[in-house]
Parts: structure tokens; sequence; C-alpha cells
């Protein structure tokens, strides 16, 4: 299976015991082939079992969400929370509302995030957490219920020193604000243990457009160093229309890119022309409106019900933002016949290894999440400095300390690619150093 026969026992374990969570698995094989060629070249990695330890969460907090709608019937729903490594520093990640969540997708989130984490340079551990809990359809107040008896369980294991969420998917500044506020009601605290907070009780200029920014500055850097391009005059398509989406798009644009489509989940708009990324933004951020509303006002645009067809739309680079395993073999194949010189994950195990792996074969650019959309977890440590000495940064600021981190996570990620002799494997690049961290953090402090 592995070159390695500790990898293969490891798995081949977590496997027959995880055989039902196919999100952690498909994960954890991504990363064991990842750093298969390396692990030999650390006897310690095996004596002390680290991959055991990295690869099993500290803990799982599962618990129940009663909540009343607005006719007064009670529903309840599973809320979790993986608190997965803290050897570089407390938990953090973030808190997805959605009806796909389960403990296998918080279990392969919390584990990326740890990786993803520790590339940052900065001392954060990986955690994830959410609940089965869709909030499309729901009412301001049947969401405030929710989130204030989710919080009722959580807010005994969150601290600014100990675990600090953030939003995710289906957990917006609504919702944020929602939480918080009741974190702050049972603990009487203000203190820094939320990130993507609003602005005006203490959120970080640039926090909302960091995930999107970032993923544009490493590819940029992708580009600059391998192709001596950039993304001036560039097609691109950008998968989703959420958070994530939405900034990647603005700052292509700002960048001298055209973006020539973007979806959700019900379908993608497409104008060879370039979409109108600021009306965009207006329908799903003030709105809340569906994509397809956008032929409103501009009707000459391409609509098609199906979202997955928007990998064969011919493009120069490719972001997947929205979701985990939404660019299959088949959409990469559709994008390398046309012509596509880069791809890079804005969203959390969006391409399935079978798609990464054909990218890297026909020598495809490819931006691997861990470190490609690490900007937001970025932001959110600048936002926890900010909040730990009580000052705000400018928005300026903020930007050029993300661009500045993006720079060095893609040398990071770029060099240790190259050490082990495969300069263009991003990917393997990206594993091997931010596993690098996290285990001789963890040898330094004993069995823990």
């Amino acid at each position: 299976m592995f070159r390695s026969e500790y990898l293969t026992d490891v798995f081949r374990k977590l496997k027959k015991t995880f055989s039902y969570q196919k999100e952690y698995i498909q994960s954890v094989n991504s990363f064991f082939a990842s750093i298969d060629n390396y692990i030999s070249k650390d006897p310690r990695i095996e004596q002390l079992s680290i991959i055991e330890r990295v690869v099993i969460p500290e803990r799982i907090i599962t618990f129940r969400i009663p909540w009343a709608d607005d006719k007064g019937k009670v529903h309840v729903n599973i809320g979790y929370r993986v608190q997965y490594n803290s050897a570089v520093g407390p938990y953090k990640g973030g808190i997805r509302f959605h009806s796909s969540v389960n403990e296998s997708i918080i279990k392969f989130l919390g584990f990326e995030q740890t990786l993803k984490n520790a590339l940052t340079g900065l001392p954060l551990g990986g955690g994830k957490g959410g609940a089965d809990f869709d909030p499309k359809g729901k009412s301001d107040l049947e969401i405030m219920r929710f989130c204030h008896s989710f919080m009722a369980e959580l807010y005994r294991y969150i601290g600014p020193d100990v675990d600090v969420p953030a939003g995710d998917i289906g957990v917006g500044p609504r919702e944020i604000g929602y939480l918080y506020g009741y974190y702050k009601k049972l603990t009487n605290e203000f203190t820094g243990a939320f990130t993507s907070k609003g602005i005006n009780y203490g959120g970080s200029l640039g926090r909302k457009e960091a995930t999107g920014y970032g993923l544009c500055y490493y590819t940029q850097q992708m580009l600059e160093h391998f192709e001596n391009t950039n993304f001036k005059d560039k097609r691109v398509i950008i998968s989703g229309s959420g958070n994530v989406s939405i900034y990647a798009a603005e700052k292509v644009t700002e960048l001298g890119a055209v973006v020539i489509a973007m979806s959700d989940s019900d379908g993608y708009i497409h104008s060879k022309n370039g979409l109108d990324i600021e009306h965009i933004k207006m329908l799903k951020e003030d709105d809340r409106e569906r994509i397809s509303s956008y032929l409103e006002k501009y009707p000459d645009t391409v609509y098609e019900a199906n979202s997955s067809n928007i990998w064969s739309v011919k493009c120069d680079i490719a972001l997947p933002c929205a979701t985990e395993n939404e660019l299959d073999i088949d959409g990469a194949r559709k994008l390398v016949a046309n012509n596509v010189i880069a791809v890079s994950e804005g969203a959390n195990m969006p391409t399935t290894a079978a798609a990464i792996n054909y990218f890297l074969e026909n020598n495809i650019l490819f931006g691997p999440c861990k470190a490609a959309n690490a900007g937001g977890v970025a932001t959110s440590a600048f936002e926890m400095s900010q909040n730990a000495i009580r000052l705000n940064w400018s928005f300026a600021e903020v930007d050029k300390k993300l661009h500045e981190t993006m720079k060095n996570i893609f040398k990071l990620t770029m060099t240790t690619a190259e050490d082990l002799g495969y300069p263009k494997d991003l990917v393997s690049g990206a594993n091997v150093a931010g596993f690098k961290r996290v285990y001789e953090a963890m040898i330094a402090q004993g069995l823990i």
C-alpha cells in the first residue's frame, strides 16, 4: 500500500476501525501518500508512535442541541468539537453548520486544520466543530435559538488560550455574533475566544477577505516561481460564491485577471467577457440570493443547473472554493484538455486524490488547500493578537502581514518539495512541512 511498512500497518488499523468515516480516511490516505518517502528519515517517528498520535485527535466532544422553531416545535441536532492537536498552540478551527456534518467530516477538517495551522508558523494547534443544522430557510430568531443552545454546551471547552473557534460553511457574521454573544453571557468575559467577529466587537479588518485574498497571493507565487507569469490577463473560474469565492474573485480581478465563471450548489454562471463581481457580492452577501438571479441583470449570461460542469469551461486558472471532493477526475481531465495552467484550492479538500495525481502527472501547477487557503486562519491569529493587546490594526497592516505570511508558506512548501526531490509537488511539500513542525513540537513535549 505504502513503501513504509509502518504507515501501511497504521493505515490498515485506522481503516478497519473507521471504515465508515470516508472523508477522514481519504484525508489520512492522502497525507500518508505524501509523507511515505520521508518517514524513514527520522527513526523517532516510528519509535515514538508519532503517526498514531498525529492522526488520532486528542479528544472529540459530541453533544445534543435542542432548539425551538418559530411555531414552538422542538428539534434536536448533533454538535461536535474535535480538539485535534495542541502541540504547537491552542486548538484553532472553524464551526460548520450544514446538514452533511458528521464526525467523519469534522475529523478530516480538524486533521487538515492541524497541518495547515502549522504551516503558518504561528502558535496555533488544530481543531474543528459544527452541527448537522442547516441555516438555510430558518428565521433569524430560529438561528439565534440554535446558536444559543449550541454554545450552552460548547462554552465549557473553549477559551482564548484553550480553543478558539471561527466561522465556516453556514456560520457567517450573523451566526458568529449569536455564538459569541452567548459565550460572553455565560462566561462573563469579553475575550478573544472567537475569531471572525464583527469589527464593532473585537474583529479584525481584513478577516472576511483573508482566505480568498491569501489563496490569490499563494497562487501568484506559484505562477511567478514556476511559470514566470502572473494573474494578468488570465481567464479564471472559481467554484462557489461564498466568502472565499467572492473575495478570491475580487482579488484576482484586482490582479488583472478576468473571472469568467462562478457557481453555487444549484448551478453555475459563465460569461466569456467576465462577470460583475460586485453584483455577485451584493446578491450573495446582502440579498442571500441564488447565483441564477445574476441573469436578471445580465440575461445574456450562460447558466447551467449543474455546478459540477463548471470545470468544462475553458480557462487558464481554476480555483475550487466550494466544498470537499467537488473536483473529481472527470473535471480534472476537462481542465487539462482545455489547457489549464494552474489549479489552487480555496476550499478544504475540494479535489479528489485521483484528480490531484492527474494534475501532477500532466505538469499542472497545483496549490494544495493546507497551504493555499491558510490565509484565513493566519488572519484569525492576527485577530487574536489584536484582542490580546487591545489594539486594532488597519486593513493595510493586516493585508501586508497576510501577503507576507502567504509568501512564506509558499517558500516553505516549495523548498520542502525540492528537498524531497519533487520540486513542483507542493502537496507533498505542504504535508511534510506541516507534519515536521507538529511532530517536532510533540517530541519536545514528551508523551502528550
